[in-house]
């Protein structure tokens, strides 16, 4: 049987050399915000907002032309990271 992830770690490596670590509950809302949010404006300076659920009071915005690549990780609360 499959192992059901507990949320997904999204790494958006940044042209700058950055690397920034967002987490989703579930792969469905890194979808919508990628196709609702990214995608459309994909080639522009302008910022957009990142979505950070797990940080109270702090957010992220990001210029999604300087997003070089994304990485989608899947977490389990079994992970032996997770309690680091």
């Amino acid at each position: 049987m499959p192992r059901t992830p507990n949320e997904y770690a999204v790494y958006l490596l940044l042209e700058s050399g950055h690397r920034e670590e967002v987490r989703f509950p579930n792969i469905q809302e890194f979808q919508k915000w990628y196709s609702g949010e990214l995608v459309p404006k994909s080639a522009s300076n302008d910022f957009i907002s990142v979505p950070i659920k797990n940080i109270q009071g702090e957010y992220m915005v990001v210029r999604p032309s300087r997003i070089v690549s994304i990485r989608v990780e899947p977490v389990f609360s079994s992970s032996v990271e997770r309690f680091n």
